[in-house]
């Protein structure tokens, strides 16, 4: 892949015919001796990724081709050239996933603008609804189309923000009975190269303005912006959280850390989540 439109939004990016895990190659890079030739806002992208992280150690592949690997290399530094509070980096996942969501919706709506007349000219999503599941899933109409993965090198202060996008998987491709890619949703094979420099620039906007705030979700915008595009809010919710404990409840607002608040279904009770397993109920 070429990959002009987001090479041109990027400082650095790099293209691999095939890695491991894009998270690991490039967390490798930074603990080599040409560390400072990756800059703040580098990328590396592969189409064919054999090993693939997500959260909890879970691992998968998928055929060549047919998904986006794609890690982005940040170090965050306040005006003093310091690291972010401690407490902001929670938000940095849900930065990336609002700015994947966006990227997806607009790459729906041109699937469904080149597609058959709709039947209501004022809906240019076809139906589809795209939002971001807490912490740090994509979903289109419920069904996972991209995972966030976030990792903190303690050494350097760096993170790495690792996404896998799922383009033109077909049925007998998806790696679980609630995933989709683009294609499937859409009946579309979507313009990589646009959705890849469409998240790109957003995030790095995003995330600049994040950090000129200090960290601060709330006077940034950030926690307004990740609050509308999560649809996990207001939703009934089962969490399976560290040690096996399950929490059932109303998912009702995100906490000034970026933390998930669910009022607990038997006592009445708030809970702040800050990892764990979140299933979206339906009834």
């Amino acid at each position: 892949m070429d990959l002009p439109k987001s090479r041109a939004v990027a400082p650095r990016l790099e293209f691999l015919e095939t890695a491991t895990s894009t998270n690991d190659v490039l967390r490798e890079a930074l603990e080599g001796a040409d560390a400072a030739a990756w800059p703040h806002g580098s990328v590396l992208v592969t189409d064919d990724q054999t090993r693939g992280r997500g959260r909890l150690g879970r691992t998968w592949m998928a055929p060549t081709g047919k998904t986006l690997a794609i890690s982005v290399l940040l170090r965050p530094r306040d005006a003093e050239g310091g690291p972010l509070p401690a407490d902001a980096y929670g938000w940095i996942p849900l930065i990336a996933g609002a700015a994947m969501t966006d990227a997806v919706a607009r790459a729906v709506e041109a699937a469904v603008a080149t597609s058959a007349p709709l039947d209501d000219p004022d809906d240019r999503t076809g139906g589809l609804e795209v939002a971001l599941k807490w912490p740090n899933d994509v979903l289109v109409s419920g069904y996972k189309v991209c995972g966030i993965l976030s990792e903190l090198l303690p050494e350097s202060g760096a993170v790495i923000v690792g996404a896998g996008l799922n383009l033109t998987l077909d049925e007998h491709d998806l790696p679980t009975l609630t995933s989709t890619s683009l294609l499937l949703a859409t009946g579309a094979a979507p313009d990589a190269d646009a959705v890849l420099a469409d998240y790109l620039d957003v995030f790095a906007r995003r995330f600049d303005a994040f950090v000129a705030a200090g960290g601060d979700a709330v006077s940034s915008g950030i926690a307004d912006v990740v609050a509308a595009r999560c649809g996990t809010l207001d939703s009934e919710v089962r969490v399976e959280l560290p040690g096996g404990v399950e929490l059932l409840g109303t998912a009702e607002r995100l906490d000034p850390d970026g933390r998930l608040v669910v009022r607990d279904r038997e006592n009445g009770e708030e809970q702040a989540v800050a990892a764990g397993d979140v299933t979206h109920l339906r009834y």
